[in-house]
């Protein structure tokens, strides 16, 4: 008589296979690539350390400044949308929602070009406050605000209808209540998907490269594709990939240390 497996059993007859796939998958992998090539083209050791401390004093720094000014800008501007959405006047829902399906449909490329040639186009002689600065701001803030919004709007829904009533019968306006109770609740919410596009504008940011910036004002993406491009190999590129994750990994840490926090909450 055949023996049939427990489900323990079988699950772990499948664990099994799985890893031995995937170790079979690194091993192929290790055997066939070309180690001293790859070595050579991304890892001159010489080469990498020629880029400091310019790539994190420069780089690195425009980098983080463009993102959390492009993080504020849209934050300010994904609360008001947000508001508009969730206002009773019929105009403001429909600009509101009009704004999220553009700015959320189109690619964040797209955006970078309107702000840099399309805006000085239409608007001659004028020029964005900050120069570059502010040109990247506005470029991911316009971005960031269509997800930030709609996030911000289902913070705002979560929060129990009762905390409005109790506002309102302690004397609270309509508009206070929702800046002194809900919005501060609403946040505490939505903390962990912000700080998950805090990660993704700080990615983002690369596109920086579109709007011609100058050796100062180099993010890290163009100050590794520069030198690289100088030198005739790829170490600036690998070295610069690996100051994102300087940065991303403990966000991405942050992040998820944010929602198990909020799943034990609730």
């Amino acid at each position: 008589m055949t023996s049939r497996l427990t489900r323990r059993q079988r699950r772990r007859v499948s664990q099994g296979i799985q890893y031995a796939v995937f170790v079979a998958a690194l091993v192929v992998v290790g055997l066939l690539a070309d180690w001293d090539r790859l070595q050579n083209q991304f890892a001159q050791k010489d080469l990498a350390s020629e880029l400091f401390p310019a790539i994190i004093t420069t780089a690195l720094r425009n980098t983080v400044v463009y993102t959390v000014s492009g993080f504020v800008f849209g934050l300010v501007l994904g609360l008001v949308i947000a508001l508009m959405r969730l206002s009773s006047v019929a105009p403001y829902r429909w600009v509101a929602g009009v704004y999220i399906e553009i700015f959320r449909g189109l690619p964040a490329l797209l955006i970078f070009i309107f702000v840099g040639v399309a805006v000085p186009l239409a608007f001659p002689g004028t020029e964005i406050p900050g120069g570059t600065y502010g040109k990247v701001a506005l470029g991911l803030g316009l971005v960031a605000a269509a997800y930030m919004a709609e996030t911000i709007r289902a913070g705002i829904q979560a929060v129990p209808k009762g905390q409005m009533e109790a506002a309102r019968s302690l004397g609270f306006s309509h508009a206070r209540a929702m800046v002194s109770v809900i919005i501060p609740q609403a946040f505490r919410i939505v903390i962990p998907p912000l700080t998950n596009e805090l990660v993704l504008l700080f990615k983002d940011s690369s596109l920086v490269l579109f709007l011609g910036v100058t050796l100062e004002e180099r993010e890290l993406t163009k100050f590794g594709r520069d030198l690289a491009s100088q030198t005739a190999n790829s170490t600036p590129i690998l070295v610069a990939g690996l100051c994102y994750l300087l940065v991303t990994v403990p966000l991405s840490f942050v992040v998820r240390r944010l929602e198990a926090r909020a799943d034990k909450a609730r």
